[in-house]
């Protein structure tokens, strides 16, 4: 399998032919990557819970759809989907949504200091198909409603704050949120095969009851350039959001959102697609394309995203080859798990513990291809800092 470096400033519209058979970051260029290439090496063969991992990984289940977390009373949902980690005292709690319709919501797992489970519980209930969403810099988990109208809610990853919907940040297909510190903006995108990417701007930064719902309008392809216009009717009827701003940029299917150094990245599904908007510079650029690989893609199904201090980005694949794969801040795409056994399913919710050094994720089909087979792992390794 063939491996091809993607810069993370490729001009929108841009072929891999301009510019000699690779994508290109300002005015410098990148050889193709080879196989093994990434910075953890080869997959090795896959371990007692069908997870393949490089040398020095390893990987445990934490929960199951159905069934009792260990050591909690607590019975895990189905369809365990988008997710993310939380400081708390000196352990963590991942917190993971359902995508379930009706009574999705979603669960949590409490951590010690050692990595032990010591509790998991329901932090929110009642709603329809949590899909993705994304955690903000006071410690809430923004959980999305992937369905027509659907509405984004903000809970307590501690389960001791009622969960509360946040109707002012807009009525459609959401999928996920990137809360960005510096605008002070929380970024949306929608899961419709001419979806809009987003941001709503509250009128008071760490209050998201009221606030301005913008969309994405592209300037010319050539320049890359982007400007926001408001979304006049953030309710969505009769009209839906996506529909009512003239020059709307359109994208095929939004999925995972990441914000960090002044960039978000998103994916779009339906043309296996990373975006990276350059927020300093004002300009998006695709990050990834399968289309500009020749032979095999390394990442198809792109779906959930998140990254880590060192800059190194992990986008979870629906379908495709069951892998999380990476790609750092060089622009070489590798896997970095694979999990075998389970081609009806989907990886969902990645999402690192405060420290950086553990990695969870779920199976959301698991080997039964059901909802109700969905699998949450942990792997543990020596990550990059």
């Amino acid at each position: 399998m063939e491996r091809r470096t993607f810069l993370r400033g490729a001009v929108v519209g841009s072929s891999a032919a301009a510019f000699g058979g690779t994508l290109m970051r300002g005015a410098a260029y990148a050889a193709p990557a080879q196989p093994g290439t990434g910075p953890y090496g080869a997959l090795l063969a896959a371990d007692a819970n069908g997870i393949a991992l490089p040398s020095g990984f390893t990987s445990r289940v934490i929960a199951r759809s159905g069934q009792t977390v260990p050591g909690t009373s607590y019975t895990w949902h189905s369809a365990p989907d988008g997710g993310a980690c939380f400081a708390d005292g000196t352990g963590w709690i991942y917190v993971s949504n359902s995508e379930i319709n009706p009574n999705g919501g979603a669960s949590a797992v409490r951590f010690d200091s050692s990595g032990s489970v010591t509790g998991a519980y329901r932090v929110l209930s009642g709603t329809r198909q949590n899909c993705a969403g994304g955690r903000t810099p006071w410690n809430t988990w923004l959980s999305c409603e992937e369905v027509s109208l659907g509405h984004v809610y903000e809970t307590d990853p501690r389960g001791v704050t009622a969960a509360v919907r946040r109707g002012a940040m807009g009525r459609f297909k959401h999928e996920a949120a990137a809360a960005d510190p510096v605008r002070k903006v929380v970024y949306l995108t929608e899961d419709e095969t001419n979806g809009c990417f987003y941001r709503f701007i509250p009128s008071s930064w760490g209050d998201l009851s009221a606030g301005t719902l913008q969309v994405l309008v592209a300037g010319t392809a050539a320049s890359g350039s982007f400007t926001w216009a408001n979304v006049p009717d953030p309710d969505g009827s009769p009209t839906a959001t996506r529909s009512q701003v003239s020059g709307a940029k359109k994208f095929n299917g939004g999925e995972g959102c990441h914000y960090a150094d002044d960039s978000v990245w998103f994916t779009t599904k339906g043309d296996n697609r990373v975006w990276r908007l350059d927020l300093a510079a004002g300009t998006y650029a695709l990050a990834y394309d399968d289309s500009l690989v020749s032979g095999s893609a390394p990442l198809t199904g792109v779906d959930n995203i998140t990254g880590t201090s060192s800059g190194d980005l992990y986008v979870a694949e629906d379908g495709g080859t069951m892998e999380i794969c990476l790609i750092t801040p060089d622009d070489v795409v590798s896997p970095f798990l694979r999990v075998n056994g389970q081609s009806a399913s989907e990886i969902t919710g990645p999402a690192f513990s405060p420290d950086g050094t553990r990695l969870y994720f779920s199976s959301q089909r698991g080997t039964s291809g059901s909802s109700t087979g969905g699998i949450t792992y942990e792997v543990r390794g020596p990550f990059r800092s």
